[in-house]
Parts: C-alpha cells; sequence; structure tokens
C-alpha cells in the first residue's frame, strides 16, 4: 500500500530509560483539520511501520493524527527479538512516548483516544489503569485482555517454565501452534504477513510469555476497574484470543460509554486479513464510533476555549459518576456535547 499525498508520514527513533532505540512513526493528515490522536499500540511479534500501516493511513484520511512505535525487541526497535522482560517496561515506554507527543503545542489539545490490537490491547488498558484521567478512550481490537482456557498453556508448564525461567528467559521453548495460520483468514493476505522480515515468527521465548500471561491476568483480575469509554471488536472466529473474553471485559467495566461489536465469522487479523469488504465494514465501525467522540474541528485555541473544554469534562466525569451511583453503567447514551465555544 501506498501512502497518498494526502497523508505526511515520518519515521524517527528516540532512546528509552534504558538506553535502547525504539523505532517511531506518524501519519498526519496533511490538508485538513485534525480531529484527535490516536496512539497505536500493536500486538505481540508485529510492528507499526508495515504491519499498522493500512490502519495509520484508513485513520489519517479520516482527519486523525496516528502515532505508532514499536516496543522493544519488536520491529525496527533495539532489543532481543521478540523478548519481553518486564511487561511494565513496554507500557512505560508508550507513555513516555505519547506524553511528548501530547504535549506538543499543536497537540496539547487535542482528544486523546488509545488504539489496542491483540496483546495492544493489553498494553492499552494497562495504559489506562497507569494513567486513567488521560485518555479520551480507546478501540480494542481482539484484546488480550484474559487469556483463554483454550490457549493457556497447561498449569504444569507454567509452573515449570516459571521455575526455570531465570535460567532459560530467552529460549525460544514455549509450546504453541503457528499463530499467522490460525490469525489471519484471507490465504494471499497471510502470504504477505509471512514476508513481513519484522515480524517474529520463532516460537515464544519463556519470559516473554510468562510476562504476557502475568500482565493478562493482572487486566483479567481488576476488569471492574476499566473505567474509560472504550469501543471493544471480536471475530466470532477468532482462535487467538477469545470473544469471550470481550464479551467479559464489555461486561465486568463500570465505564460508562461502553460498546461491544462481534463479527460473525471472522478471525483474530480484523483490519488486516480478512476480505477487503470485511476489513471496510470494520473500519467504517472504529472511525463511526471516533467521530462521535470528538468534535469534527478539534483545535481548541486560546485560554478560554481550553477553560470550556476543561469544564466540558469536569461535566462528563460528575455525569458519569452520577450514573455509576445509580448503577448505569452499562447505558450506550453519550455525555453531555461539547460547548460551542470550544468549537
Amino acid at each position: 500500500m501506498e501512502i497518498p499525498s494526502s497523508i505526511k508520514y515520518q519515521e524517527d527513533y528516540r532512546e528509552n530509560s534504558r538506553g535502547m532505540r525504539l523505532f517511531t512513526c506518524s501519519w498526519i493528515p496533511a490538508n485538513q483539520d485534525i480531529k484527535a490522536l490516536v496512539c497505536l499500540c500493536h500486538g505481540y511479534a508485529v510492528e507499526c511501520s508495515v504491519f499498522m500501516k493500512g490502519t495509520g493511513v484508513k485513520l489519517a484520511e479520516a482527519g486523525y493524527a496516528v502515532f505508532g512505535i514499536d516496543y522493544e525487541g519488536h520491529g525496527k526497535s533495539d532489543g532481543t527479538r521478540c523478548y519481553i522482560e518486564n511487561f511494565a517496561s513496554i507500557t512505560n515506554d508508550i507513555a513516555a512516548f505519547f506524553k511528548t507527543i501530547r504535549e506538543r503545542p499543536e497537540y496539547k489539545n487535542k482528544a486523546r483516544f488509545l488504539y489496542g490490537e491483540s496483546m495492544g490491547g493489553c498494553v492499552a488498558l494497562h495504559l489506562h489503569r497507569k494513567e486513567p484521567t488521560i485518555w479520551n478512550g480507546a478501540v480494542l481490537v481482539a484484546p488480550m485482555c484474559k487469556i483463554s482456557e483454550k490457549m493457556k498453556p497447561h498449569p504444569l508448564v507454567i509452573r515449570v517454565l516459571t521455575t526455570l525461567s531465570p535460567l532459560i528467559a530467552k529460549w525460544k521453548i514455549v509450546p504453541t501452534e503457528d499463530v499467522i495460520e490460525m490469525a489471519y483468514k484471507d490465504p494471499v493476505k497471510r502470504e504477505q504477513i509471512r514476508t513481513n522480515s519484522y515480524i517474529y515468527q520463532g516460537r515464544p521465548r519463556v519470559k516473554t510469555a510468562l510476562e504476557m500471561l502475568k500482565a493478562s491476568v493482572s487486566i483479567e483480575q481488576r476488569l471492574d476497574e476499566v473505567t474509560l469509554p472504550f469501543l471493544v471488536l471480536h471475530g466470532a472466529a477468532d482462535r487467538v484470543t477469545d470473544p469471550e473474553c470481550s464479551k467479559e471485559l464489555y461486561s465486568s467495566a463500570k465505564s460508562f460509554d461502553k460498546e461491544l461489536k462481534i463479527y460473525p465469522g471472522m478471525w483474530h487479523g480484523l483490519l488486516v486479513a480478512e476480505p477487503d469488504k470485511n476489513v471496510e465494514t470494520v473500519f467504517n465501525d472504529i472511525i463511526s464510533w471516533l467521530d462521535k467522540r470528538c468534535p469534527a474541528r478539534s483545535c481548541y485555541d486560546g485560554e478560554s476555549k481550553q477553560s470550556s473544554l476543561d469544564q466540558y469534562f469536569d461535566d462528563t466525569q460528575i455525569h458519569v459518576n452520577e450514573n455509576k451511583s445509580k448503577g448505569l453503567h452499562d447505558v450506550s447514551t453519550l455525555p453531555p456535547q461539547l460547548p460551542a465555544d470550544a468549537l
């Protein structure tokens, strides 16, 4: 896919707190007002610049400034290939990167949305927990918010690997099926994914698998602490992350504004390897959800407009808290509209 001239694409590197160079990229609308910021959290073993290019382009065409970062050990970033020493380090790296983005003068007053796919959904929920008041919402695509019992290793295997982890942390020995074969429906697109040299296709490393399990269990045990607005989307035929887990997230989360979409017959790779018609349907649902939660023009210049915006978010939080106190956590109506003088 070529990037249209209407989108400005940029690549860069930043150094994390551990001295590693992490690859970053962005897709920015060139000829229209930016509605909001969308911060990408990619999945396990993949990366942003190639694998998530379609998402970046599509959202930028819809008026969103999109930013991505390859985790340590992933894609074009430094580190042992697909090795996660500590899941919290991923969260911290992304939080630090996105902080530099939202503090740029041209973005300081823009709405901010997280976008997480698969393991990236788990990352996004950890970011929400770390910074509960920073994000205006999240789009969670087939999120790893709980390890399905069908995918979870046998307890004995987990016990053995946990015991041996300090000695064999980087060994690629965790038993697993061919995830690419399981995740991506369209055979032509599936083979294109296999040719992406930045995607890790070996077995999971011991420490990586344990960190992912620990991170998902941490989210699973605290689903009721999720409070930000979110849209969760899942293919009903997904064999990598269980759609039942997304249903549980939707049911348990205390978010006042939440929406769940389950797509019959679709697999894990909703936006990269479904037939084009299906991909278009999912993108339309995502963009529609985002558009309803930010104004057509979200450029808030000047102190008076910022004051109105601050008051809006204060009023919204009061509105949410009042409805929570009444037990109205599943109501799908939106909070009050943005004030006219903030537009």
